[in-house]
C-alpha cells in the first residue's frame, strides 16, 4: 500500500469525506523531504493551488500525522515541523540551539540500547524519538573565539 492509499485508507475509517483539497496538500507534502511547518507546508501548496487555505492545510497536516504518514517535530525554536515517517527510516536529530541546523542521525548501537532499556523497564514501546541539542560546529567555533 503507498502513502495515498494509506491516507485515504484513514480518512474513510474516520468517517471522512476524501476531498480533492486534502489530496493535493498531501501530494505536495509527499514531493517534499525537508521538515516543514505548517506555515512552510502551506506556501508550497499555495505555489500551485492558490484556492487552499492555511487551516485546510493545518486540519490536513494533522490527519496526515494521526494517518502514521509523518510525525511532528519540535527543535526547540517554537515552530513545530513536520517529517516523512512513512516508508522512510526511523532517525533521531542533533539540533544546534544557536542556528536552529539540524542533522538527522542514525546508530544501530543506540537503537539496540534504547529496545533493552524498553525490556528492561517492561515497557510496552509504542514510538520513540531522540533529540539532542547542542551546538554545531560553526557555531561551538565561533563560541569558543568568542571566550578567547
Amino acid at each position: 500500500m503507498d502513502a495515498k492509499q494509506k491516507f485515504e485508507q484513514f480518512v474513510a475509517s474516520e468517517g471522512l469525506r476524501r476531498t480533492g483539497q486534502r489530496t493535493k496538500v498531501l501530494d505536495v507534502f509527499l514531493a517534499t523531504e525537508r521538515h516543514v511547518t505548517v506555515q512552510e507546508l502551506h506556501d508550497l501548496v499555495r505555489k500551485k493551488h492558490k484556492g487552499i487555505g492555511y487551516a485546510t492545510v493545518a486540519r490536513t497536516v494533522k490527519l496526515i500525522c494521526e494517518s502514521g504518514l509523518c510525525r511532528q517535530v519540535d527543535f526547540g525554536d517554537g515552530a513545530l515541523r513536520y517529517e516523512h515517517k512513512y516508508d522512510h527510516e526511523h532517525h533521531d536529530h542533533l539540533i544546534c540551539v544557536e542556528c536552529g541546523k539540524f542533522e538527522e542521525i542514525y546508530s544501530p548501537k543506540l537503537e539496540k540500547l534504547q529496545h533493552e532499556l524498553v525490556r528492561k523497564y517492561d515497557y510496552v514501546q509504542k514510538s520513540h524519538k531522540l533529540d539532542i541539542f547542542g551546538l554545531c560546529p560553526e557555531c561551538a567555533k565561533k563560541n569558543a573565539q568568542k571566550t578567547t
